[in-house]
């Protein structure tokens, strides 16, 4: 099943997630992803890029099902791995990337946006980290890269209360560019685009270059250890009863083991 549409028109290349209903990161989707990536490496025509989600979503998390037919921590960890690699692959692509967000980003889907390069919301989209809701951490390097957008106060509030924020106070946090009415969001991720598309394309690789040496040494490392913890929740009760509640579509009912 294709994931994942492409298409360029006009030096932009455009992604958008299409596995209803609610776009989740599955392993084949983002191996798609990844495959695309290939792709738009070897067209020099491509100067932009949007990723966006069809349908009611940009994505509302990770597949969780999917999670449950892993067995060892080992495995977790290694999921949490490559998907960091993917992200940390975005992040450092040599074309920008604008997230196009309606709905919810939720989860692995607020991850891969803030992996991206820009954002634009919508107003009414939902932007979380509910992973202790259920029992489980965040594994795509969404501890390290939340607090760098919204500042660490922010981050713990977010990701420790489970609560999305809305698109207008992402935007007010800095974790978007630039929030938008519904109908307005394919007009203004498209306008953003056609303003990259016009510079050089050296000038653009090489600011997709410099710009991440901003980040500080310590991100490599917290990486490695979300994806160590992350293989480790994954082996405790509370996160066997939290997955099966999810499933179930009922509230956990955690022990603290």
């Amino acid at each position: 099943m294709n994931t994942l549409d492409f298409e360029v028109v006009n030096h932009i290349a455009y992604l958008t997630i299409k596995s209803p209903p609610a776009n989740a990161l599955s392993s084949t989707l983002l191996r798609d992803l990844s495959t695309r990536l290939d792709q738009i490496e070897e067209d020099i025509s491509v100067k932009a890029i949007i990723l966006r989600g069809d349908g009611k979503f940009f994505s509302a998390g990770a597949d969780i099902k999917e999670f449950t037919s892993l067995q060892a921590a080992s495995d977790y960890e290694l999921l949490a791995k490559k998907g960091q690699e993917l992200f940390d692959r975005i992040e450092h692509f040599s074309v920008p990337v604008i997230a196009a967000i309606h709905g919810a980003a939720l989860g692995g889907g607020l991850e891969l946006s803030m992996a991206c390069h820009m954002r634009i919301v919508t107003e009414n989209a939902k932007l979380g980290l509910p992973e202790l809701t259920l029992g489980i951490i965040p594994g795509f390097a969404g501890t390290q890269r939340l607090p760098q957008y919204v500042g660490t106060a922010k981050a713990y509030e977010m990701i420790l209360s489970g609560e999305p924020i809305s698109g207008k106070e992402a935007y007010s946090l800095g974790l978007a560019n630039k929030v938008v009415d519904e109908d307005m969001l394919e007009q203004e991720v498209r306008q953003l685009a056609e303003k990259v598309i016009i510079k050089s394309k050296p000038t653009i690789n090489h600011v997709m270059q410099l710009i991440p040496f901003a980040k500080t040494g310590n991100f490599a490392s917290g990486v490695d250890a979300e994806a160590k913890a992350f293989g480790q929740i994954f082996g405790t009760d509370d996160a066997k009863e939290g997955v099966q509640a999810f499933v179930e579509k009922r509230k956990p009912n955690f022990q603290d083991k």
